[in-house]
């Protein structure tokens, strides 16, 4: 693979900022991001490997089709660094544009292991997305800290299947928002898809939440990308556009499909009374720690 000099990659991050700036999303191709990536410690043996991590997922505790870890990582522009904060349960509601059987619900993933946060290419990622997002203007959630110099990044590690008991559902909440500042969402892998599954629809944010891929307003429709490759990424300024994914069908009917997710949902810390403020420590991770420096556009 190629790579890239500190200077290049900083470069090339300010042109997929400028056009995450204007657009308020953009896509990224997993080629041009591996090399992006190697100027932050990614190396070709940490990119092998990372292929690897999403053999063994265990079950996420409300979806039947999906396999899921999760962590959270604060990412700390003041003192340069991102870390693993301690386990913490989950929950979104349909007031933060998440319309689904389990909204508000508290959900308590398994943890996302050091075989994946202690991967290489896993640390670039979040400096990456970093430094995309962390100075960008945004329309800010009702309940948040700006105030902070601080991040809180969710890493949502999934496995979507359809086979002949269930249908892989990549968003079975149909039109929504996921309640942060910014979403990235990036292929690990695929297996027997057809060319029409998980195509992701980007919407104005006057779209109804709940609707579902094949009944939106295309009127409401900004663009639309699709992950294919491995590394594809999509950045999503979370309270600005609306997303939904189609589903996962099987191009062979007599073997199953699936398709591996690294999300990765960076927003400020909340304030007391928002939902999730019980759930937002920032302490770290006594039995999984992780730390990696950030170069923060200050600094870059």
């Amino acid at each position: 693979m190629l790579r890239l000099d500190l200077d290049t990659a900083l470069a090339e991050i300010n042109e997929i900022k400028a056009r995450y700036t204007r657009d308020r999303a953009a896509f990224v191709k997993g080629e041009h991001l591996i090399e992006i990536l190697s100027a932050f410690g990614s190396t070709p043996q940490s990119v092998a490997e990372f292929r690897k991590v999403s053999e063994g997922l265990p079950p996420d505790p409300t979806l039947d089709f999906r396999k899921a870890r999760n962590g959270r990582f604060c990412l700390d522009t003041g003192a340069g660094t991102a870390y693993r904060t301690e386990f913490q349960p989950f929950i979104l509601t349909t007031e933060e544009d998440f319309v689904r059987h389990d909204s508000g619900k508290v959900r308590r993933f398994a943890e996302i292991d050091a075989n994946t946060q202690l991967n290489p290419t896993f640390q670039a990622l979040l400096v990456f997305k970093h430094l995309v997002v962390d100075d960008i203007e945004i329309v800010q959630r009702p309940g948040l800290d700006y105030d902070l110099d601080k991040w809180i990044c969710t890493a949502f590690h999934t496995r979507t299947t359809t086979d002949n008991e269930h249908t892989g559902e990549p968003a079975l909440e149909g039109v929504h928002s996921d309640g942060v500042d910014h979403t990235m969402t990036v292929l690990l892998g695929s297996e027997n898809m057809t060319d029409d599954s998980a195509v992701t629809r980007i919407h104005d944010m006057r779209e109804r939440n709940a609707t579902q891929w094949y009944d939106i307003d295309p009127e409401l429709a900004i663009g639309q990308w699709q992950h294919r490759d491995f590394l594809d990424t999509i950045l999503i300024v979370d309270h600005e556009r609306k997303h939904s994914v189609s589903t996962i069908m099987r191009k062979d009917p007599t073997t199953s499909a699936q398709r591996d997710m690294l999300v990765l949902f960076t927003r400020k810390l909340t304030q007391p009374g928002h939902v999730s403020h019980e759930f937002d420590s920032v302490a770290p991770h006594p039995t999984l720690p992780m730390s990696v420096d950030l170069l923060t556009p200050a600094r870059a």
